[in-house]
């Protein structure tokens, strides 16, 4: 007899990474407008961008790894992975905005 689980993946770094990735990439952003588009908020948005990058490419390939690995818990992690790289858009948006494209 097969049992059925109804576990879910507990992992909950890659909420905290997404969320504060985008509130304080939104905070920045924000700051610049604010500030008529000074550049010494890009001063200290581009190093916090690039860790950005790093960091939930890290997290991304983590959490594809136990996608990989953890057949039975693959809804779950896709779905985590989904909210990972809904950073990307509102990255490239702000990019946009700040270079006037």
């Amino acid at each position: 007899m097969k049992t059925i689980q109804d576990k879910t993946f507990k992992e909950k770094q890659y909420a905290e990474l997404a969320i504060g990735t985008f509130v304080i990439s939104t905070f920045l952003f924000i700051l610049y407008i604010i500030s008529n588009e000074s550049p010494n908020i890009l001063v200290i948005a581009w190093p916090f961008a690039l860790s950005g990058i790093a960091l939930n490419s890290i997290m991304l390939t983590h959490l594809a790894d136990r996608f990989i690995h953890l057949p039975e818990y693959r809804k779950d992690i896709a779905f985590k992975i989904l909210i990972l790289l809904s950073n990307i858009p509102i990255t490239f948006l702000y990019y946009l905005v700040v270079m006037k494209l």
